[in-house]
């Protein structure tokens, strides 16, 4: 069974940074396509960035020149850099796996291993 582990969240003035983690076990990451969403009180779960087997990234343009997304084979983790975070980045944040392709458009349904979510808070 693969089980994600988000870490790395918390609150921040806004033009900070931050660093999610998303530590993946029960298989490879090789074996999947992998997505970062967010979702706000109120609001549809939405994309923010995926990263296919091959290496592509893709990125919603909302966070565009400021988010990026990577993986580390080794440790078996997805990461997630946030700079510039703005107060309407404030969500819970979510990293998700696919066997196959993937897109940032994918809907929640698509994708078929969730981790628990990591709360981020930009304040202004």
């Amino acid at each position: 069974q693969v089980q994600l582990v988000e870490s790395g969240g918390g609150s921040v003035q806004s033009g900070g940074s931050l660093r999610l983690s998303c530590s993946v076990s029960g298989d490879t990451l090789l074996n999947y396509c992998l997505g970062w969403h967010r979702q706000a009180p109120g609001n549809e779960r939405e994309g923010v960035a995926v990263i296919l087997g091959d290496g592509t990234t893709h990125y919603a343009d909302s966070v565009k020149g400021r988010f990026t997304i990577s993986r580390d084979h080794a440790k078996n983790t997805l990461y997630l850099q946030m700079n510039s975070l703005q107060p309407e980045d404030t969500a819970m944040y979510y990293c998700a796996a696919r066997r196959g392709h993937c897109a940032i458009y994918y809907p929640r349904s698509a994708f078929d291993y969730w981790g628990q979510g990591t709360q981020v808070t930009a304040l202004s």
